[in-house]
């Protein structure tokens, strides 16, 4: 479908050109296609130019009405497409609206240039109060400590070149955001004439590196002589023939191959070497193929260092680790994201893909079959009784399954990991990165405008604090025509919550009947589908019954095919 563009009326010829005229002619160099934004005045002078010079096209803009919205947005259109888009954050107040959001994408190490604005840095050209307390001396500084490098261009000429190097600092591995703050006197300075447009070709990321032949060398000889080898497939890529190549390696090892639902879609969860279900948190049966491997292969798994305590319940693992990732160049002493130190016997600093094929080719055939992989998959239930559950969503997401291809875009803590099999690498987008709640409805927003590209229909299963911190990104959607489908698991609870403070509540003592205090979401209730009504969006709900519940997940079906965004608000029992 068409995604709505509000066009500029054309004015009078003219030669005039502004600084922020040369900025936004570098940003349609770059194809950048979106750019999010919630207005502000410390960038007037480029908003201008996105219109009057620009034309509304390469970017167009997407009008939010929430920094941390309009980034999110950015994240999800990244996770889906893989392309980068840009967000323009109003000084330091924008900045620091946005600043959760940008934790998120910084952890789940996605690009997204983000472009700033303060000043004027000359303080005798500022107005009268609004421009001193917009006014920061070091604002990169705001988010230095989680985006990839950021920048303050003195120049037009110097503006140019931070933007093709903040561009190629976000899309090389690890990605991950960036930000350059521009001068607003900067922006509103007349030129002369605009300076040679620079040509990006020139300035891109460089391809992935090879792996260390002796390193690989090495990863050949423990995995040809396993008898137990097991695959953590951690952040891999989109590419469907980088699925193929891990679907191969698994097959050709009789390796065991462990997912979670932190990450998109990452191997077949159908295919028997798969290791049922995928969670959030590492399953029994994960745990036990773990401690019985010889061999484990870390393919970039998120805290690997954790998982692998985990499961050998502290103690030192006995397996050979095997490990790809890129993911120590941007290990920060700020904070925790870069997790546990894992004991790792062979390192590839390379993307996790770029050791499949040369591990799968290199890999001598076996003289006999692999050992038998005797593999326990959960059992698949479906809800019982008129109570309704997130298992009860998943039920109906089955039963109701058009013939579209569906991409779950996001899922909460407590989805059934048995309930929907992911057959590609677009099935799943997986988790925030951060888990910074308020971000569900913003990602699927963002990763609706890339899939609506792709021919598939974005769903999202949100819990209601999420739904609630975020739900305005809907009306994004909504103004731009954006289908989209978000289920909530209305709980009325910030429930994840309420389990910590039973475990508190138990190991003192003290009663566990108080959990819900400063915990529910209810007297009064919230009534989710009017506030999705409130964005533009159709509202159905609340939803208290199976039947009703079918129904509902088939009008929303209809309402995307017809171009709509629709929220369905779903009562289900308590539970994570």
């Amino acid at each position: 479908m068409t995604i709505r563009r509000e066009l500029p009326e054309k004015g009078a010829a003219s030669d005039d050109v502004w600084g922020s005229d040369a900025i936004a002619a570098v940003l349609a160099r770059l194809d950048i296609r979106y750019v999010a934004l919630n207005p502000g005045a410390s960038f007037r002078g480029l908003h201008d130019s996105l219109v009057n010079y620009s034309g509304n096209t390469f970017p167009q803009m997407l009008l939010c009405l929430h920094e941390e919205s309009a980034v999110a947005i950015a994240h999800g259109y990244a996770k889906a497409s893989g392309r980068m888009m840009a967000v323009a954050l109003h000084s330091n107040v924008g900045l620091l609206h946005g600043a959760m959001a940008i934790f998120n994408a910084w952890c789940d190490r996605v690009p997204i240039l983000l472009l700033g604005a303060t000043g004027p840095v000359d303080a005798t050209k500022r107005r009268p109060w609004i421009d001193w307390v917009h006014t920061v001396a070091d604002q990169g500084a705001l988010v230095r400590d989680f985006t990839k490098w950021d920048d303050q261009p003195a120049s037009i000429t110097a503006a140019a070149e931070s933007l093709l190097r903040a561009a190629q600092q976000a899309r090389t591995a690890p990605r991950g955001p960036v930000y350059v703050n521009f001068d607003a006197a900067l922006q509103e300075q007349k030129l002369a004439a605009l300076p040679p447009e620079p040509d990006p070709q020139r300035f891109q990321p460089a391809p992935p590196s090879a792996p260390d032949p002796a390193a690989l060398t090495r990863a050949v000889r423990l995995l040809a002589a396993a008898r137990n080898p097991v695959i953590l497939a951690g952040r891999v890529s989109r590419s469907p023939e980088d699925w193929q190549q891990r679907v191969a390696l698994a097959e050709s090892l009789g390796a065991r191959v462990v997912t979670d639902l932190k990450q998109g879609a990452a191997f077949p969860t159908q295919h028997p070497l798969h290791v049922e279900p995928p969670g959030f948190f590492l399953s029994a049966a994960a745990k036990s193929v773990l401690v019985q491997a010889d061999v484990i292969v870390s393919l970039d798994w998120v805290d690997l260092a954790g998982t692998l305590m985990q499961a050998s319940e502290g103690q030192a693992i006995a397996a050979q680790v095997i490990h790809a990732s890129l993911d120590a160049h941007l290990h920060r002493g700020f904070g925790g994201e870069s997790f546990g130190l894992p004991p790792i016997d062979v390192y590839f600093l390379t993307e996790p893909d770029a050791i499949v094929a040369p591990l799968l080719a290199a890999l001598p055939g076996r003289a006999t079959a692999p050992p038998t992989v005797e593999i326990h998959h959960a059992h698949r239930q479906s809800a019982n009784g008129d109570l309704l559950t997130i298992r009860s969503i998943a039920d109906a997401l089955a039963a109701t399954a058009p013939p579209e291809a569906l991409t779950l875009v996001r899922l909460p803590l407590g989805w059934p990991g048995d309930a929907r099999d992911f057959h590609g690498p677009l099935d799943y987008l997986g988790y925030d990165g951060g888990a910074g709640i308020g971000s569900g409805p913003g990602m699927t927003v963002g990763a609706a405008l890339a899939l609506n590209e792709m021919d598939r229909m974005p769903v999202a299963i949100l819990g209601d604090g999420d739904f609630l911190m975020g739900v305005t990104a809907l009306w994004t959607a909504a103004r731009y025509r954006v289908p989209l489908l978000i289920l909530v698991a209305n709980n009325r609870s910030y429930y994840n919550d309420e389990v910590h403070q039973e475990r508190v509540a138990r190991e003192r003592g003290r009663p566990v009947a108080n959990k819900w205090i400063g915990q529910r979401i209810a007297d009064p209730d919230i009534d989710l589908a009017a506030l999705a009504r409130a964005q533009g969006a159709q509202g159905i709900g609340p939803i208290v019954n199976a039947t009703d519940l079918h129904a509902a997940v088939r009008a929303g079906f209809d309402a995307v095919r017809a171009g709509r965004v629709c929220v369905i608000d779903v009562r289900v029992a308590p539970a994570l």
